[in-house]
């Protein structure tokens, strides 16, 4: 195993199903996603003493490098360990290959406290167990350097989850801690925690928010660095800031928190309702979470009405890629006007998305899963105005005469919340102006 290389700145037809009022169908055949490698890219810059290590194949290095564009002279806090030819005939011992590998990252880089193993495809069709070399690891450098493994293959998975798997794997490193028996007559308490990767500026908004409402001690997940731990028990409630962290919550639900049915936090109705959901459970009144909420909402209602004329009933057509196209599809559907022509989704998560779902016109076409001829087809048929997809199929549409939007960059960007809610919009406007200038 080469030392690390630091990246320098990567069927049957579908039926509908029955007891709902839109169209959603499963689609099972070829896919055109990212790994879950690409996750990396926004989880390193969130929590800045973590160093993600990469064990898989050029390959995985030039891809994370790709995604990154971070400048040469960066010293990225990413890399990848190669699986070379001495590992995948046997020669060397990849175990200790991987133990020589990360003896002389942390050697080097004294700075780093939480060391993950990211899993690939490579790693895993040789069979090498990093959970195995994670506990080994972490028994060797542990308290200096946590070391925790996920795997962020593409074989099953969409690129989002690689997040989704490493956040759970660090609610899983988490102390469990008992909650703290009221005494008689007294109420216990609820802790607020929002959990999904957000922008620090993001985070910095919606804590004035929820200090305004009178909220207090908000945490969120993931922290900054390894020492932000929240405690998590029974007293604990939590919203989803992101809607394809399923076995994320499903750890902490397992831990006693209690998650709060919302929309998402993606323009002004779902930031809305998103507040007012953790507002109603901390026990906010509706006046004072109003007071909380008025002018942000009205900064985000200039900033949104700049775009909403360029993309007023135009046609738009979602390829599934990160779990984000329901989300996004109710924002632009009830906020900007648009027409949803179909709303292509890796996986939906029901249960997470039923406030959502309530939300999208009655009859929105929504199919799960992919086969991506066919969705090609529907996409030719449909002649939306603009497509969101990823980046395989982008190039390709466009040389067709389609207008797209890289899916990928809508979760790069900071979109979350009001102040966010103008950059959203013009994520979507921004190529329909691109393509006006060039006609013109």
């Amino acid at each position: 195993m080469n030392a690390v290389i630091p990246i320098q700145i990567a069927q049957k037809e579908p039926q509908p199903s029955s007891g709902s009022s839109h169209q959603i169908r499963q689609e099972r055949g070829q896919r055109e996603v990212f790994c879950g490698l690409t996750g990396i890219i926004w989880l390193h810059r969130k929590i800045q003493d973590a160093f993600f290590l990469v064990v898989g194949s050029r390959t995985c290095a030039h891809l994370v490098q790709s995604a990154a564009g971070v400048m040469i002279f960066a010293e990225p806090r990413f890399g990848t360990a190669i699986i070379d030819d001495r590992d995948l005939s046997g020669i060397a011992d990849a175990n200790e290959e991987l133990d020589r590998v990360v003896n002389q990252l942390l050697k080097r880089r004294q700075d780093i406290k939480m060391l993950f193993l990211v899993g690939s495809c490579p790693s895993e069709v040789i069979k090498l167990d990093l959970s195995r070399a994670a506990q080994r690891l972490n028994a060797q450098f542990n308290p200096h350097v946590k070391v925790l493994n996920y795997s962020g293959s593409g074989i099953e998975t969409t690129f989002t989850q690689g997040d989704d798997a490493c956040l759970a794997s660090l609610v899983e490193s988490f102390p469990i801690r008992a909650s703290e028996p009221a005494s008689a007559g007294e109420l216990q308490l609820k802790k607020l925690l929002i959990v999904g990767t957000l922008a620090d500026v993001v985070e910095d908004q919606m804590q004035r928010i929820f200090k305004s409402m009178g909220i207090e001690g908000v945490e969120f997940f993931p922290g900054r660095n390894s020492k932000q731990v929240p405690v998590i028990d029974a007293s604990t409630v939590y919203l989803l800031a992101q809607p394809f962290l399923a076995d994320t919550a499903k750890r902490l639900d397992a831990r006693g928190a209690t998650r709060l049915p919302a929309p998402f936090p993606l323009g002004i109705q779902g930031t809305s309702a998103w507040f007012e959901a953790a507002a109603l459970a901390m026990g906010v009144s509706v006046q004072v979470c109003e007071n909380a909420l008025q002018a942000p909402r009205q900064r985000a209602q200039m900033a949104i009405s700049r775009h909403r004329s360029l993309l007023e009933n135009k046609k738009i057509f979602f390829f599934p890629d990160s779990q984000l196209e329901i989300p996004l599809a109710r924002f632009l559907s009830n906020e900007m006007g648009m027409q949803l022509t179909e709303v292509g989704v890796p996986y939906i998560h029901r249960h997470h998305l039923a406030q959502e779902l309530e939300l999208l016109p009655a009859n929105t076409v929504i199919v799960e899963g992919q086969h991506v001829e066919r969705q090609l087809e529907r996409c030719e048929e449909a002649h939306p105005d603009l497509v969101v997809c990823g980046l395989g199929l982008a190039n390709p549409l466009e040389a067709k005469g389609y207008t797209t939007k890289w899916s990928i960059e809508l979760v790069f960007t900071p979109i979350q919340g009001f102040d966010q809610a103008g950059d959203l919009a013009e994520l979507f406007s921004r190529p329909l102006v691109r393509k006006q200038k060039i006609a013109a």
